[in-house]
């Protein structure tokens, strides 16, 4: 079909822009990155939102408890309804949703008012992950999803790194409740981003008729709609959803522990003021941003050194992210706040290779029209393990401590690995 009438007369005076897909990841992940600090802002205020409002520990796990139970239930959900409505308009309706939410986090003024925004918040933001997986389906051929998925994940980790200076800012500027609504303006800034900026391949004006032949060259068939609970069957009756989503159940918890529980141990086990948890919080995100990126071009490495096919390449990264969540354990037998921080910038690393190549296990395993509803549930999968762990969290962390729990994150993986050795490597050589 001839470029013009797929695009309209639009295409004739738009100007073309070279390599539009990896700018649409940019301007995807940047969206991803206000969702984090948006969403590690309570982490961040932990410390003092305990202390104005009165919040005991066990209050706070269930304010966290609330947003993970709904970014667990609303997963599945927000991925049909991308797959349904379409990457642009799923995705916007929700970012607009947790954007508000962020803003109303101002006006709370106990703790059961901050778990019901948590849990508001938690339902919009659970698209994030769903999203994620269906901009790598539309806007990439096979070739590239492995690297871009290591990208995409930047913003996953990006968000929570840059969470602790600019909550820090404005909580100086402002007060926690200006801290709130500042990140809650970053977001509708960016929803208002999305909506000018945004358009599928098919009808996007800027995308050259050459870069779009690229993305589709590999001849997928069209996107099947399906109506919810059929979908949820259809991917439940498939044995490869089993070894993403179980990896996923146990990589999740340290995730959670990362986003919203390091601010509060730096305070307690180590004496770190807000100031200083602000200048030290942020350094785990960045090693996770490096093992986002790290993680696709691990991949070629065991392409290209090992022998291995695009499937095991991906296994084989994910496993290697696996061993280095031993650092977890090793941050019990430490009483160095720097160390301690250290050990866990080596997990937030080794974390973000297992989750990037997760996601790429995705989009490699399950055609268009079901990656993102794929992906919610591997998301439901990983966060219910994670609403546990931070409830297991508020009532151990105040009579056994943090480190036993440090030393069960760092041994979860490699029991995930070995799933995803049972149910997703491939035993024959296969032409990547």
């Amino acid at each position: 079909m001839n470029r013009s009438v797929m695009t309209g007369s639009a295409v004739k005076s738009s100007r073309i822009i070279r390599n539009l897909r990896w700018w649409v990841l940019v301007l995807f992940l940047t969206g991803v990155t206000v969702n984090y600090i948006t969403r590690n802002s309570l982490g961040i205020l932990a410390p003092e939102l305990k202390t104005s409002l009165g919040i005991t520990t066990e209050q706070y796990s269930w304010i966290v408890g609330a947003f993970q139970l709904a970014y667990t239930l609303f997963q599945p959900l927000t991925g049909w309804l991308i797959d349904v409505m379409g990457l642009k308009a799923g995705f916007l309706i929700c970012a607009s949703i947790w954007s508000l939410a962020c803003l109303f986090h101002a006006g709370a003024g106990s703790w059961v008012h901050l778990l019901f925004l948590r849990f508001m918040m938690g339902g919009a933001e659970a698209a994030a992950t769903p999203a994620n997986a269906k901009t790598l389906g539309e806007w990439f051929p096979k070739k590239e999803r492995p690297i871009s998925a290591g990208w995409a994940g930047v913003g996953f980790s990006m968000g929570a790194m840059l969470a602790p200076p600019i909550i820090y800012f404005a909580h100086g500027s402002f007060g926690w409740q200006g801290a709130f609504l500042f990140t809650g303006i970053l977001g509708l800034i960016w929803v208002a981003a999305w909506a000018l900026f945004y358009h599928n391949p098919e009808k996007h004006p800027n995308l050259s008729q050459e870069e779009l032949t690229f993305i589709k060259q590999d001849n997928e068939p069209e996107p099947i709609k399906l109506p919810f609970f059929q979908a949820l069957k259809v991917v439940g009756k498939n044995k490869r959803f089993y070894g993403i989503a179980i990896p996923a159940f146990m990589a999740e918890p340290a995730w959670g522990v990362l986003s919203f529980w390091v601010p509060l141990y730096l305070a307690k086990n180590m004496g770190m003021d807000l100031k200083q948890i602000a200048m030290f919080a942020w350094l785990p995100f960045l090693a996770a941003d490096l093992g986002s990126v790290a993680s696709g071009y691990l991949t070629k490495i065991y392409l290209r050194f090992f022998g291995c096919t695009r499937v095991n390449s991906i296994v084989a990264s994910s496993i290697t992210g696996a061993f280095l969540m031993l650092s977890l354990a090793l941050v019990a037998l430490t009483k160095d706040p720097y160390m301690a921080i250290a050990l866990i910038s080596i997990g937030g690393f080794g974390h973000q290779i297992i989750s990037c190549m997760l996601s790429a296990l995705v989009v490699e395993s399950f055609d268009k029209g079901q990656m993102a509803t794929v992906n919610g549930m591997r998301g439901s999968f990983a966060w219910i393990s994670s609403f546990i762990f931070s409830l297991i969290i508020g009532v151990t962390a105040d009579t056994i401590g943090f480190n036993p729990l440090f030393v069960a994150m760092g041994f979860f993986d490699l029991i995930g690995a070995i799933f995803l050795i049972s149910f997703i490597a491939e035993r024959r050589a296969k032409r990547a």
